[in-house]
């Protein structure tokens, strides 16, 4: 997935979500219960994920790299969280159970991937996940009613949207329209997607697996854009120090 979204995307995280209807008029009902199996196993991993970013972010400071193996399983659990997030409660986009699995499984509907860094900051390392990244946690508290705890996993199983802020609102608005009438709001629905997509690229960047800052702007749909916005292009980029 990396390399084909590399070559347009606007930003390194990647985050795609195919609305699959029809969808279930009352299993988002009981999808709480679903995910309980879910939600066990990612507590481990961001506990996990947790120390490992800390160990990233030595091995940042001293060689200018984020190790591989590290990566590779942080952007595994991102990409669990996300599918979980999608089939329960951030989006309610599937009734497809989500696999157990980090690795990307590109038959389901929701996918998550970042392009993998050659080099990083050392000096940004230092202050982008706390000191930089938070006007973006302004932003994305507001999306999530402040359930979403910066980036230290405190609520990896996607719960976030029944929890309070708009995208709660929203998806509990669409739930209830998918209860009468069978549909999904697409409006509704790719305005969520767009939420989303900003959290898991603060999140992306909060976790040091990128020097490029998030873009304060709304993607929305299924699909990443496939180019930037003139004001971006040829914008400056984060230089390794």
């Amino acid at each position: 997935m990396t390399e084909q979204s590399s070559a347009g995307s606007v930003y390194p995280a990647h985050v795609e979500g195919e609305l699959k209807e029809p969808l279930s008029r009352w299993l988002w009902l009981v999808k709480w219960v679903l995910i309980i199996p879910h939600v066990i196993v990612l507590f481990f991993l961001w506990l996990a994920f947790a120390v490992l970013t800390v160990v990233a972010f030595f091995a940042i400071l001293i060689t200018g790299r984020y190790p591989r193996g590290i990566f590779d399983f942080n952007v595994g659990v991102l990409r669990w969280t996300w599918r979980v997030g999608f089939y329960s409660y951030s989006a309610l986009g599937t009734d497809r159970y989500p696999p157990f699995t980090l690795a990307d499984d590109p038959d389901y509907p929701a996918r998550f991937d970042v392009d993998y860094p050659q080099s990083l900051s050392r000096g940004l390392v230092l202050v982008k996940w706390w000191l930089l990244a938070l006007p973006q946690y302004l932003v994305v508290g507001v999306f999530t009613g402040g359930a979403w705890s910066g980036w230290s996993g405190h609520n990896p199983d996607g719960l976030w949207a029944f929890s309070g802020g708009l995208i709660g609102l929203l998806v509990f608005i669409a739930a209830i329209v998918l209860l009468f009438t069978g549909r999904y709001p697409r409006q509704i629905y790719d305005f969520v997607l767009g939420m989303n997509r900003w959290i898991f690229r603060v999140a992306a960047y909060a976790t040091l697996m990128t020097d490029r800052y998030p873009p304060f702007r709304l993607d929305m749909g299924d699909h990443e854009p496939v180019s930037a916005p003139r004001d971006e292009l040829g914008g400056p980029q984060a230089a390794p120090a």
